[in-house]
């Protein structure tokens, strides 16, 4: 059972996308698919969800987004660069018009000095407009990091549509 704010972002986002003709994907690493988990939780998102990647991996970021291996390896996975480079790979790899990727250190272990544990990178790309990036550390467990960057890709998606 999904909670209650994301399933209302996550209608937010339809009826906004279903209002404008747009079409969304969704690239994920840390979050396993659970962004597009929760739009396809509401009926009818078929109309405006075209796809999701699940990218968990350096090589499927590489191989199924076309994100540059030398960006992953200057700049780690987890990071602005790759998290733009994800969102913009997700659009020339769908139909979508809109896009939102998420690449973090979800816990518990993984973590260091320079990428702590809670870290989360997004990439939120608009076909014909620009890619927006937003870091955010968040507290808590592992499902607390997962829900708070689902909470706020949605948010991402609102607030570009």
């Amino acid at each position: 059972m999904l909670p209650d704010v994301l399933l209302d972002l996550s209608a937010q986002v339809l009826d906004r996308a279903k209002a404008r003709g747009v079409m969304i994907a969704t690239a994920e690493s840390c979050t396993g698919g659970l962004i597009a988990g929760c739009l396809t939780e509401i009926a009818g998102s078929s109309a405006v969800v075209d796809r999701g990647f699940v990218t968990y991996s350096n090589e499927a970021k590489i191989e199924m987004l076309g994100v540059p291996a030398e960006t992953i390896a200057a700049v780690g996975a987890v990071s602005e660069e790759v998290a733009r480079a994800m969102a913009e790979g997700a659009l020339t790899r769908s139909a979508a018009d809109l896009t939102v990727a998420v690449t973090g250190v979800a816990g518990p272990g993984g973590g260091s000095a320079e990428k702590p544990v809670g870290l989360v990178h997004f990439g939120c790309a608009l076909r014909d407009g620009k890619t927006v990036h937003r870091k955010v550390i968040f507290d808590g467990d592992r499902s607390d990091v997962r829900r708070e960057t689902v909470r706020t890709a949605l948010e991402m998606l609102r607030e570009r549509l």
